[in-house]
């Protein structure tokens, strides 16, 4: 039997998340932790970047002001700056990007701004490690909130995966079969490190988003007899099982445990092994929430994530990345009643721009993803009048031997366009 980690019915407690927003993120970046949010209760590694303290004058200003100054510096940079925003951004950072999209769309724009001197993203420190992995060399990446995380990307480690794979090689073998496919090829959701990206890389994998997931597992089964895949098992999980691998082939590694807590028979019988790692802020939702939409809102469309657990993608009407989400929406030519699984603020957004919708989340804590509000208009506001000043802050750089390897894997991922 295998290990598959599916969400029960019952709701999450309230009292391991705070729907309270980041309003000053200075207050809690010293401090070890994700803050307040759905990761509050995760365990962040020692080793995650801190930002330290920002300047006085920035704490204290207006949110008029800072908007007033956000505009200045960028009207007095030009085209030498270009700000990207994810979707899951508040809206007070969002109306100062010049791109906004999910994490496949931004790294694809990274590269189309060869003019700017500098890229400052405004999302989390993964994707400005693919930012500066797939801009020029001369072009700095600035992550305004050194402490702006992810405890998803946290929960697989460099070494946890080496030594999965070094477990995986001993079982496995290295050798092709009668087809040229290798034992097994790993493939890292976008919400890894640049270490784990280059691992893959080195090891004839591919990197993933949540767009073109299948796409990619369609690439890896051409050259795999089985794909080990992580950081996340949910988003694993419901796109292969999409796909028509069974539930029962794709059993999970714990990290923790010899063989990831798995036999020698289910991991031979094995065609996606399953990395023990999630979304806090996606797994929140439940199939009694949609059963609660439902029932109040009979004609109700459901749509998630497919970072959500299995059975609340089953039970929804659709799923896909947030940007599947977003097109969804806006091609409902009649007014439509949806109920959202994904991150709060890409949800109220969608709601104010598209008011002859019914747009609402399906999660009732509306607990937000904790490190995304780390981005204030108040860092922004800092980071750009220091590029203004002719000093980078924040500069994210991956070293060349990782870019190197990790390059290979996201051109691969570039190129598996669904």
């Amino acid at each position: 039997m295998t290990s598959v980690d599916i969400q029960i019915r019952t709701a999450p407690s309230a009292s391991t998340c705070s729907p309270a927003l980041a309003d000053d993120p200075w207050a809690i970046d010293t401090r070890p932790g994700y803050g307040p949010g759905a990761s509050q209760a995760d365990t962040i590694p020692g080793t995650a970047p801190r930002q330290g303290g920002l300047p006085e004058a920035y704490r204290e200003a207006s949110t008029d002001e800072l908007h007033a100054r956000i505009r200045a510096a960028k009207d007095a940079l030009g085209d030498r700056v270009v700000v990207l925003g994810h979707f899951y951004q508040r809206d007070e950072v969002i109306q100062h990007a010049d791109a906004v999209g999910d994490s496949f769309q931004l790294a694809r724009a990274a590269r189309q701004h060869p003019e700017a001197e500098a890229i400052v993203f405004c999302g989390v420190h993964f994707m400005a490690e693919t930012a500066d992995m797939l801009s020029g060399p001369e072009q700095a990446v600035i992550l305004p909130n050194l402490a702006a995380g992810c405890s998803m990307a946290d929960m697989a480690d460099l070494d946890s995966v080496e030594s999965c794979w070094e477990e995986l090689t001993e079982l496995y073998g290295t050798e092709p079969d009668a087809d040229g496919r290798v034992p097994v090829v790993p493939v890292t959701y976008m919400n890894s490190s640049a270490a784990l990206k280059a691992f893959c890389g080195e090891h004839g994998g591919i990197v993933c988003t949540s767009s073109n997931a299948a796409t990619v597992l369609t690439w890896a089964f051409e050259r795999g007899q089985r794909v080990l895949f992580f950081p996340d098992q949910h988003l694993g999980r419901n796109t292969a099982k999409a796909m028509g691998v069974p539930v029962e082939a794709m059993p999970m590694w714990n990290p923790r445990k010899v063989l990831g807590g798995n036999t020698e028979e289910d991991l031979a019988a094995a065609r996606v092994i399953l990395w023990h790692g999630f979304c806090s802020v996606h797994k929140r939702f439940t199939v009694d929430q949609i059963d609660r939409a439902r029932a109040e809102h009979p004609n109700v469309r459901v749509l998630v994530h497919p970072e959500c657990p299995m059975p609340v993608v089953d039970a929804a009407d659709g799923s896909g990345s947030t940007d599947y989400l977003v097109k969804a929406i806006a091609a409902a030519t009649e007014p439509t009643t949806f109920a959202i699984g994904t991150e709060i603020n890409l949800v109220n957004r969608l709601a104010n721009q598209y008011p002859q919708h019914t747009i609402f989340c399906l999660d009732p804590v509306v607990c937000p993803c904790s490190t995304m509000y780390r981005i204030h208009p108040g860092y922004l506001a800092w980071v750009l009048e220091r590029l203004v000043a002719g000093e980078v802050v924040n500069r994210i750089t991956v070293d060349e031997r990782t870019a190197g390897h990790a390059r290979v894997a996201l051109e691969r991922m570039l190129a598996a366009t669904p």
